[in-house]
């Protein structure tokens, strides 16, 4: 075996790319050993066969004892004897059959159908949050007036939260998912996460509404606990990814106009561009993890039972193996079949909502302002390199 690397952080040579070894390192092997923060030697793994091949291997684990700190995060000393508070509910660290009793008591509630009857109201709420950034003037902030607010009020509507919350609970997703953010900010931002859902599930059950968490009450078994972590897990994952894409996904847009051009002239184009702005952007850009639980062999390395696995979805959706031309930015190839969801039983289960709030809100953004711009020179947009998703900071912009 190699000497293992440490998890690459390296600098991104722009914006919308990921760092350039990730691409040096899937050329020399699709499995690299590497040494995790606590000590642990297991494998980063870069090749887009090697990831789907993984992430739908039911030998490897999700389950959080079984996996090892990529970096050393305050996070960890938060949840420090605490995690049994919330483990309950927590599908996306469960395996089968756990996971799959929980997968499908949710599935119903994010089905291709349900997010249908959902669209006129996404498309009322991108509306409204664009009449309020027009009416605020040119410059504005896009992340504030407009990606953030239509998935949180998205979210917060599905779930039934009153939407004066949502700060304060943006605020302690961000803060918890924050590398810099010290070990007492996270150990509040984990008391507000866990002692927000709680009350509001037993207001569901005496006086239920139409709202997601209701009918889960009313269809499914979960206990109280298993909701409240349920709803964090709903909440946290339904607007933070969301409102990333959107800016991120406009900023790589104004930088590629003939894109744009296509975009804005091409209706039909609509859905293919979400998909490639997902592939080419890829958020997600620490993890998922999963361990072996027996010795298993991907692409003719072996991985012991026990060992760690930390996977790069920007470089799998980069991998030239399976992506034609795959550092450039092309809504009119085909781009289905990336990884930016994950894949596999764990696939990201909110991934059709997120895909129908970008359907609508990048169109209605560019009509509604055709002549949008940024408002500071593309080097000046801040981003978020230590955060557990990918984006900007602010997106200042004119029209």
């Amino acid at each position: 075996m190699d000497a293992p690397i440490a998890f690459p952080r390296q600098a991104r040579p722009g914006p919308f790319d990921p760092p350039e070894v990730l691409g040096a390192l899937r050329e020399q092997s699709p499995l690299i050993p590497m040494r995790f923060a606590d000590g642990h030697v297991g494998w980063f793994v870069t090749s887009y066969s090697a990831v789907r091949s993984i992430l739908s291997d039911p030998r490897f684990s999700a389950r959080p004892e079984r996996h090892h700190l990529v970096v050393e995060l305050p996070m960890a000393k938060a949840f420090a004897g605490r995690l049994s508070m919330s483990v309950s509910g927590m599908f996306h660290l469960q395996d089968p059959p756990e996971h799959t009793r929980y997968r499908r008591a949710l599935a119903a509630e994010f089905t291709g159908q349900r997010m249908k009857l959902l669209e006129p109201r996404i498309v009322e709420i991108t509306r409204t949050c664009l009449d309020a950034m027009e009416a605020a003037g040119s410059p504005a902030d896009l992340v504030e007036q407009f990606a953030f607010p239509v998935p949180s009020l998205v979210i917060c509507e599905l779930l039934g939260i009153a939407h004066d919350d949502r700060e304060s609970f943006r605020w302690a997703v961000a803060t918890m998912s924050h590398w810099g953010s010290s070990v007492e900010e996270t150990r509040r931002a984990l008391d507000t996460v866990l002692g927000f859902f709680p009350p509001l599930i037993r207001r569901r059950r005496r006086n239920p509404g139409d709202d997601l968490l209701s009918r889960l009450i009313r269809n499914s078994t979960l206990t109280d606990e298993e909701l409240a972590t349920i709803g964090y897990i709903l909440f946290a994952g339904g607007f933070e990814t969301t409102a990333n894409m959107l800016a991120l996904g406009t900023f790589a847009l104004l930088e590629h106009p003939a894109q744009k051009r296509m975009l804005c002239g091409d209706p039909s184009l609509v859905g293919n561009a979400v998909e490639e702005l997902l592939r080419y952007l890829t958020i997600g850009h620490i993890g998922p993890q999963r361990a072996a639980t027996e010795d298993v062999a991907i692409e003719g390395v072996l991985i012991r039972k026990g060992q760690a696995v930390m996977m790069s979805l920007p470089a799998a959706n980069r991998d030239p193996a399976h992506f034609e031309d795959p550092e450039t930015l092309d809504i009119t190839k085909p781009a289905g079949g990336h990884v930016a969801f994950g894949h596999g039983v764990h696939g990201c289960l909110g991934q059709q909502l997120a895909r129908v709030e970008m359907r609508v809100a990048y169109p209605a953004l560019f009509e509604r302002f055709p002549r949008l711009r940024l408002a500071v020179p593309a080097e000046e947009v801040p981003t978020k390199q230590d955060t557990m998703a990918y984006g900007v900071q602010r997106l200042p912009v004119a029209w």
